[in-house]
């Protein structure tokens, strides 16, 4: 048995992992598409796929219950984040992208939380509003604010990122859950590809399939599978602060790896979202 210390280092060190997943999806993504190497569903499809195939041997396993692993609703939600994601991702710059998504996750998760019974602390709301108010900043009409329609897209993605992770505080077994929602997300995004495909939308390079198959594999789906078993410990408020440290993560990687401008509102919003989840992690019960 693991004693108390080493069981918080254990999650602990399951939760960065999870969030450094999040934010190295942001970068893949953004680093396959801005080149024009793959489009967008071709990269959510072999994504998708990727992350489906990995993850199979876990479906075949025994089952101890008779429960199917995961749920349509599952697999829905994370076809629908999967798929918007990418297309967003065409236009916004990695740490600007990672922002919107989980400024929209945040108040998803929220909103989910108060519905399933969850009472809020005055210091959590007050940094869940210090928070979002970075949100605001960057999205404030001006030259270095992000497009419209792809920040949209974005913030869609993250409304059904939230209800994912909200599906999986009940889940009895992350992995196996993770697996089947996975597998159940094939059958939608094959009617985006075949409709992408009869149109002549699709392209794809080798190395844009292997950003694509690394972040199936990888970032989504050993990352969802940890999350997964992460979220089932948090109330799902601390679950949303959280990861907002995942746009200042994306936002360093995309500076040091993708060579994107570090711009001054980018800087003073990460600033102001950081300090909102210190202000709500100190008023968080254990």
């Amino acid at each position: 048995m693991l004693q108390t210390g080493e069981q918080t280092w254990l999650w602990l060190a399951a939760t960065i992992f999870s969030l450094s997943a999040f934010a190295a999806n942001s970068v893949l993504c953004r680093l396959a598409l801005r080149s024009g190497d793959i489009d967008p569903d071709s990269f959510t499809t072999i994504r998708l796929l990727a992350g489906a195939l990995a993850l199979l041997p876990l479906c075949l396993k025994p089952l101890k219950s008779r429960s199917p692993s995961g749920t349509w609703r599952g697999g829905f939600h994370l076809f629908v984040y999967a798929y918007l994601f990418s297309l967003a991702y065409v236009q916004l710059a990695a740490g600007v992208g990672a922002l919107i998504l989980f400024g929209a996750v945040q108040i998803t998760m929220f909103a989910l939380g108060m519905k399933g019974g969850e009472k809020l602390q005055l210091r959590v709301v007050m940094g869940m509003l210090v928070a979002f108010s970075g949100l605001i900043v960057l999205l404030a009409p001006g030259g270095s604010a992000p497009p419209l329609t792809s920040a949209l897209f974005m913030a869609a993605a993250g409304i059904a990122w939230g209800c994912y992770c909200v599906l999986g505080k009940r889940s009895e077994s992350p992995a196996r859950d993770t697996a089947g929602n996975f597998l159940r997300s094939l059958p939608l995004m094959g009617i985006v590809a075949v409709i992408s495909l009869s149109q002549a939308n699709l392209q794809v390079t080798p190395t844009g399939a292997i950003y694509a198959a690394v972040s199936g594999v990888l970032a989504s789906g050993a990352g969802y599978v940890v999350w997964y078993a992460v979220v089932k410990r948090l109330r799902a408020q601390t679950a949303a602060i959280l990861q907002l440290s995942v746009p200042v993560l994306a936002s360093a990687a995309g500076v040091i790896l993708l060579n994107e401008p570090l711009s001054a509102r980018m800087v003073i919003a990460s600033l102001i979202v950081l300090g909102g989840i210190a202000l709500a992690l100190v008023g968080a019960k254990r």
